[in-house]
């Protein structure tokens, strides 16, 4: 779905739908108390978020897991598929297709070994058959099935919590204090505009997210993407002295059609512009049309990643 425009302001329809809301966090709160989370012989790291739609999660993960892999550790990161037919697999990226794991799990595993299980505890049992030491689970904050060492709540400090209101009245799962009390630390991804570090009394890491490509061509741009704030990957490529004369905003997580992707590269040709997208939709393009599509890939830059690192090996012991 799109993100609704509503989540981020006290609209009517918000206020209309509060009641609802409620209800939604209540049942995402009693189900956390209800099911009792089991434990494996390995850390756990939880990168999760309280709102829906596009915090950062994936790329953070992939952050998180690049630092421990320095460190001699061999994590897997352990996720739900998000869109995928399969589960209780090894991702391998040269054989599995967006359609069979989800397109999250195909970027993750350009990193580290990843399991695609709905039921995060025995995902966890096939990582550590497979050789983890240490899992990662890219989101599954509010998923009960494994219990977990160290926790973050990521943010993007540009949308904060929206309006506040917990789904379908706003894009909480569950409120800050409630999320709060379950986390270690909280992440936040570019400027705090929100003020999220004043209302937490937990540890914050701040950073943000910069393209990995350099010498990137000056030229017209038209963009598209399926992510929870495309505006923010539009933004990026202006900020990269791209010139983007149009976007077209698809919902998360969609998988696109060979017209749509053949309707975009004509436009574009039209247009005489540059057709670009994000890494998460790039990995859902046949590869027949790859070539007339440009990808933007970017990664997190932590404002003090040794304080982060040693944060973590403090927490989980390591």
């Amino acid at each position: 779905m799109k993100t609704p425009k509503y989540w981020q302001s006290n609209s009517l329809i918000s206020k209309i739908l509060t009641p609802l809301g409620w209800i939604y966090g209540a049942l995402t709160q009693a189900r956390l108390k209800l099911i009792k989370s089991p434990h494996v012989e390995i850390p756990v790291i939880c990168i999760g978020n309280i709102t829906a739609g596009g915090t950062g999660k994936t790329p953070v993960a992939i952050s998180i897991a690049k630092m421990l892999s320095s460190e001699m550790h061999h994590p897997f990161f352990v996720t739900r598929g998000y869109g995928g037919k399969l589960q209780d697999v090894v991702v391998n990226n040269k054989k599995h297709s967006a359609h069979e794991v989800g397109d999250e799990p195909l970027l993750l595993s350009r990193q580290a070994p990843v399991i695609v299980n709905a039921d995060r505890y025995k995902g966890a049992q096939l990582a550590i058959k497979e050789g983890a030491d240490l899992i990662i689970m890219d989101d599954g904050f509010q998923n009960p099935t494994l219990h977990k060492d160290l926790s973050f709540l990521v943010f993007d400090g540009q949308y904060g919590i929206g309006n506040g209101k917990i789904i379908p009245a706003g894009p909480l799962r569950e409120t800050l204090e409630q999320g709060s009390r379950r986390a270690d630390a909280l992440l936040i991804l570019g400027k705090d505009k929100h003020n999220l570090a004043e209302r937490t009394k937990l540890p914050v890491f701040f950073g943000h997210t910069e393209p990995m490509q350099t010498n990137i061509n000056q030229a017209d741009v038209i963009a598209f993407a399926g992510i929870g704030h495309p505006q923010k990957f539009y933004h990026t490529l202006t900020s990269q002295g791209l010139n983007v004369i149009e976007t077209f905003d698809f919902p998360d997580h969609h998988f696109y059609t060979e017209a749509e992707l053949s309707n975009l590269i004509k436009y574009a040709k039209d247009k005489n512009a540059e057709l670009y997208t994000t890494s998460k939709d790039f990995v859902k393009i046949p590869q027949s049309l790859q070539k007339q599509i440009n990808v933007l890939e970017v990664a997190v830059v932590w404002d003090n990643p040794d304080i982060l690192a040693d944060f973590i090996k403090q927490k989980l012991k390591l």
